[in-house]
């Protein structure tokens, strides 16, 4: 396996991942100069997202520590990617290390203090990023990217707080087109987008999702009911992206039965939660995670102006898979297991992406 440099860059702006290239191609949407996302990036490219990923509902953390808590309110009465200046908007610090088993790996560790956005409890965030370049048993040159994330409250803070929530994800949207060669024409999503096409757009990508059950959630994005089977998606069965069709914003469940979800996922192995597969390229991803769900987003609202050398990003310029917990599972007693973080406990997950080119061969192999 060769060293990551080769693989995948990071930065220290919300841990992002700028780059993560098959050959010559990058896969995920970004920009070239750091400032680019503080000043343009509307849509998360590559963010590491925290104190907790997608919504949490009237911006409102109910029954922690014997009282609620008022977030940062960023997406109409509701809470997005932890807030308008989330974990995502902040300066993380890196170096490089070696993993156990010797591999080399970047760590990106951030405090987040009491009251950040709201949030209550001080907390310490560690992200692992290790992989590279690899052969499989089938002679295929594949790039691999693991994600391992970490966070524990501070035990030095008196701030008189027991218990907080977290939920991290990366954001990264992801681009399998021809048009996405350049460093900044793809987005792969820590929230990456993803694009495996000849085109600036997703369409003709394939799709193959590993199940079918999901949140059913309200014109806000918050789940109205536990996990369901969803009324247009069959699990194991490939869907093609058109132009405008079919739409996603879907947080869909690998784990249905919250109560057997850990705070801790990294022992559980490792499980496909979606593949995907470009045939004018050649191009195809895995997304496998210890996550119990993953939203999946095809990318329908990106708005992004040209900036530098970068052309605009709109509309289904990349899709994104962001595993991670249950919706707005703090304020769900059944699911707030998952999310609550208590003094002494650590909170973990295991997330990996691994991308290759099949030269045109047919798609891809069965789940």
């Amino acid at each position: 396996m060769t060293t990551s440099d080769d693989a995948f860059h990071i930065i220290p702006q919300g841990a992002i991942i700028q780059s993560f290239c098959v050959g010559h191609q990058n896969l995920v949407l970004g920009f070239d100069e750091a400032g680019a996302y503080s000043d343009h990036d509307t849509a998360y490219f590559g963010e590491t997202i925290g104190r907790v990923a997608n919504r949490v509902q009237d911006a409102r953390l109910n029954h922690l520590n014997g009282r609620s808590y008022e977030l940062d309110a960023n997406q109409g009465v509701h809470s997005l990617h932890g807030g308008e200046q989330g974990w995502g908007k902040k300066i993380w610090d890196g170096r490089r290390t070696k993993t156990e088993d010797g591999r080399e790996a970047l760590v990106y560790r951030y405090r987040s203090g009491h009251g950040d956005a709201g949030y209550p409890g001080a907390v310490d965030a560690v992200v692992t990023y290790s992989g590279g370049i690899d052969q499989d048993d089938a002679g295929r040159r594949r790039t691999i990217l693991r994600i391992e994330y970490e966070v524990r409250m501070r035990e030095d803070q008196e701030d008189g707080v027991e218990e907080t929530v977290v939920n991290l994800t990366n954001h990264r949207h992801e681009a399998l087109s021809d048009s996405a060669s350049p460093p900044w024409s793809a987005d792969v999503k820590s929230s990456s987008y993803f694009n495996l096409g000849a085109r600036p757009t997703i369409e003709g990508t394939e799709v193959t999702l590993s199940t079918d059950l999901h949140l059913p959630l309200d014109e806000d994005g918050i789940p109205r009911l536990g996990p369901q089977r969803h009324p247009s998606i069959r699990a194991h069965q490939p869907i093609t992206l058109g132009t405008l069709e079919p739409r996603f914003d879907e947080c869909l469940v690998l784990n249905p039965v919250p109560s057997t979800v850990p705070l801790d996922s990294r022992q559980h192995p490792l499980r496909t939660a979606a593949r995907f597969h470009h045939s004018s390229t050649g191009l195809n991803l895995e997304v496998r995670t210890t996550e119990p769900a993953f939203q999946f987003y095809t990318g329908d609202h990106v708005d992004i102006p040209a900036v530098g050398d970068a052309p605009p990003r709109r509309s289904r310029a990349g899709f994104c898979v962001e595993p991670g917990r249950y919706v707005n599972a703090v304020n769900v007693e059944d699911w707030r297991g998952m999310v609550v973080l208590r003094r002494g406990q650590v909170y973990g997950s295991r997330t990996e992406f691994i991308a290759w080119e099949d030269n045109g061969r047919s798609s891809q192999s069965a789940m």
